[in-house]
């Protein structure tokens, strides 16, 4: 019976988009929009657009105001949705349409400072409620986790923490250990802020050799982010990871378009990204 509960937690879903692109010999993709921009309708399109493309896993950024790990294209997608009037309700309603749409995994990408106003306990139900699956909060460290940890395991959401390359072995392997089922490690590719870069850091590799030393055995994927862009990006990342995250490279993107023209572009630089898994 315990087995049964665990394989319908929103946790479980996550497992399976890794388990079925292993089946599948590839990584799994896991494209990041922020909800609210350009606006909050046509988020909600373009979040639609990128599972339709072939995203198994899709990361919702909730806009705040002090958002310390997002490089300048993120910050700004982020400003202009709160200025529109974003809350964290609004929030929830348009990952509660896009769940009803949609059968790809969501993950909520956001800071910790709201989960705490609006209560650990009460976010989590509401985040179940409303179809999100996992939550990953960058400013929020492994060693002051276990209120959010307690509540997400709770509602069956797993708490997806981050390792940066800087990250000495014995947190790594701190990290490893409170990594629960239907979880999978972020690693950092590099240290500093979000952002599209031309080129993978060349340290990438052995930095992910490094994790995997503490996971083996333990049945943890592991995904990167930070940085990634381009199709050979996605090919390259994936021959030693077991997923990609994209983000920066489609708020870009959907920059370059007006409004009328975004969904397709999204749907085409995404099905292009997955095409190459």
């Amino acid at each position: 019976m315990e087995q049964n509960q665990d394989q319908v937690t929103p946790a479980s879903r996550i497992t399976k988009a890794f388990g079925q692109a292993s089946q599948q010999g590839r990584g799994v993709l896991i494209p990041y929009l922020m909800v609210g921009y350009p606006n909050a309708e046509q988020s909600a399109k373009l979040v639609l657009a990128t599972a339709k493309a072939g995203a198994d896993i899709i990361e919702l950024g909730m806009p705040f105001s002090d958002p310390l790990a997002d490089g300048a294209t993120i910050q700004h997608a982020g400003h202009v949705a709160l200025e529109q009037g974003m809350t964290l309700n609004k929030y929830m309603e348009i990952a509660r349409f896009i769940a009803a749409h949609s059968n790809v995994p969501l993950i909520t990408m956001g800071y910790y400072n709201p989960i705490l106003n609006y209560g650990i306990e009460r976010f989590c139900a509401l985040a179940r409620e409303s179809g999100i699956c996992g939550l990953i909060v960058p400013d929020l460290p492994p060693e002051e986790a276990a209120d959010l940890q307690r509540a997400a395991k709770q509602h069956g959401q797993a708490l997806i923490f981050l390792i940066p390359p800087t990250t000495p072995d014995e947190r790594i392997e701190r990290i490893v250990d409170l990594t629960a089922t239907g979880s999978f490690i972020y690693c950092v590719s590099l240290s500093g802020v979000t952002g599209a870069r031309k080129e993978l850091p060349s340290h990438l590799r052995s930095f992910i050799e490094r994790v995997r030393g503490y996971t083996k055995g333990k049945d943890i994927p592991l995904a990167v982010g930070f940085g990634l862009k381009t199709p050979e990006h996605i090919a390259a990342v994936t021959t030693f990871a077991d997923g990609a995250v994209v983000g920066s490279a489609i708020v870009d993107l959907i920059d370059q378009y007006p409004e009328e023209d975004q969904v397709e572009a999204i749907q085409n630089y995404v099905y292009s990204l997955h095409s190459a898994l």
